[in-house]
């Protein structure tokens, strides 16, 4: 009988360590799955990001930051481009602070019951800046060129500009 229970003992114990063998091998196997999941979407987000990181390197350069002679240029005529930039585009923002109906640099007038503003500014260069308008319904964009005279004010003029012609 002691034989017996010795040889069911054993038996038990083979099949539940063949259990644990088996369960354990199946975790196993289930993490490194995850595991190879995880790498392959960790190496598509670093493509995507790499895709993102060149798409903006390229839609930056036409951009004064990026513009290392631009920079030169103003630096060496003793401007601290950190200030001078800023307030490059601040000059056009406060353009908006207008009475009447003609903007100071946008040549329409609006064409509902608000102003005409400049929304986005992107300083190209030592030179130009492209910026868009809008009175809330009707869109443009103009092309402007800036200098600063000898009294270090900023003087803007005026090259090119559009309105999006209004569909629907």
């Amino acid at each position: 009988m002691k034989n017996k229970i010795l040889m069911y003992l054993f038996i038990f114990s083979v099949l539940l360590i063949v259990f644990q063998y088996v369960n354990s091998k199946n975790i196993i196997d289930k993490y490194e799955e995850d595991i190879v999941k995880i790498k392959d979407k960790v190496v598509e987000k670093d493509k995507a990001i790499k895709a993102l990181e060149e798409q903006n390197f390229e839609l930056s350069y036409f951009s004064i930051d990026r513009n290392e002679d631009a920079l030169t240029y103003f630096e060496a005529l003793g401007y601290d481009t950190e200030q001078l930039i800023p307030a490059i585009i601040d000059g056009l923002y406060n353009m908006n602070d207008y009475e009447g109906e003609d903007h100071p640099i946008v040549p329409y007038v609006s064409m509902t019951d608000s102003k005409l503003v400049i929304n986005k500014v992107r300083v190209m260069n030592h030179k130009w800046i492209v910026a868009n308008f809008t009175d809330g319904e009707f869109w443009g964009e103009i092309f402007v060129t800036y200098s600063i005279d000898e009294n270090n004010d900023l003087k803007y003029k005026l090259v090119e500009y559009f309105l999006y012609p209004k569909i629907g």
